[in-house]
């Protein structure tokens, strides 16, 4: 399957989108009672299960929620695929307020609605969900993971999310520098809830120069009192000169606007959906000279984590035992990417679409 160019539902109607970008089943779940408005997608159940979070945001439009959760669901196939793991991908998004919206009602009936898919996909925590709001959801249903490790989950995956990038990091500037010490380089996190600050905290042990960034200018004061990192405004973390850009909010920042301005080597955080269009702009990186560690690959710590929940018998060390392969994977793609002169997200996403297809061909055979 060739990169396709970025999707915008609007142009192409709902069947064509969905036909597009290969997805098996798209749920709208709509409650009047308690407000809920959202949409689930399973983008693919080969590999096993789909599994992929919950984002709760405040969306514009339906049609911007539709679109975030179609790209968001494809790439928890590719990540779970390029990690080894037994799951297929999928992502539900609820659309609202995060400060207004969320009662225990709200969360038990979308609850009942991830229980009608019988098992089909299973839910964890993302943007603005807690592991206290997989709580309320398993109350209507088993198909949930990140739950409290006092229930038996694995508790926050945040840690482990940020282990991998922070690992990833590390191997692309193994390829780029010759040494993956960051001691002395200077990086730029962009967004630092849960997974940003677990980052910039192997990043000051590692004695890195660390700058921070956030919508959020309080949790950025704080940090940088914590840490003892330095702070920039939102819009300039992208004409600051560094070696290092690690976005690690929400994607599509890496695009027509921003590339020409990064004075970085590397780009590798935790974000999602990073390139705004996955063809042009992972080009446009080549053609700038930087190299891009693919986002759904090293930001697949959160998913390991959640994936040993779903197995039973959850231990946290295994989880970033497993997460530490992501080090020699990012490499091995990184060096196939140079050697078929395709870009690092292409060639992760054809290393992905590999395997599925040969196990599903596997399971075919049964």
């Amino acid at each position: 399957m060739q990169i396709k160019e970025e999707v915008h539902v609007q142009e192409e109607g709902l069947f064509g989108t969905i036909t597009t970008m290969g997805h098996e089943q798209v749920v709208f779940c709509s409650d009047v009672i308690t407000g809920l408005k959202a949409i689930i997608a399973i983008h693919s159940t080969v590999l096993g299960p789909a599994l992929g979070g919950t984002r709760l945001w405040n969306y514009t439009s339906e049609q911007e929620a539709l679109t975030d959760v179609l790209r968001l669901s494809r790439g928890m196939t590719f990540k779970a695929a390029i990690s080894g793991l037994n799951l297929g991908g999928g992502k539900a998004v609820i659309i609202g307020d995060v400060k207004t919206i969320k009662s225990e009602a709200f969360l038990r009936r979308f609850g009942k609605f991830v229980n009608s898919l019988g098992g089909k996909y299973y839910t964890a925590e993302d943007v603005n969900m807690k592991t206290a709001d997989m709580e309320y959801i398993a109350m209507e249903t088993k198909f949930v993971t990140g739950l409290p490790e006092t229930m038996g989950g694995g508790g926050d995956p945040s840690p482990v999310t940020a282990y991998g990038t922070y690992l990833g990091m590390k191997a692309t500037a193994k390829k780029v520098f010759g040494s993956d010490n960051l001691t002395g380089k200077h990086i730029a996190v962009q967004g630092v809830g849960q997974v940003g600050m677990h980052l910039v905290e192997h990043l000051v042990k590692e004695r890195a120069t660390v700058y921070i960034t956030d919508i959020h200018e309080e949790r950025v004061q704080s940090l940088s009192k914590k840490f003892g990192v330095q702070t920039v405004q939102q819009n300039e973390i992208y004409d600051l000169p560094m070696d290092i850009y690690a976005p690690c909010a929400l994607g599509a920042t890496l695009n027509d606007d921003t590339i020409p301005r990064l004075k970085c080597a590397i780009v590798a955080g935790a974000a999602n959906n990073q390139l705004k269009d996955e063809q042009r702009h992972g080009y446009m990186l080549m053609d700038y000279g930087i190299m891009y560690a693919p986002d759904f690959l090293i930001n697949a710590g959160g998913l390991i984590n959640v994936y040993h929940e779903y197995l039973g018998n959850y231990h946290r060390d295994r989880a970033l035992k497993q997460a530490e392969g992501i080090y020699d994977t990012c490499l091995s793609i990184l060096n196939f990417a140079e050697t078929s002169k395709i870009s690092s997200q292409e060639a992760a996403i054809q290393l992905a679409e590999k395997r599925v297809a040969e196990v599903g061909r596997l399971r075919m055979m049964n």
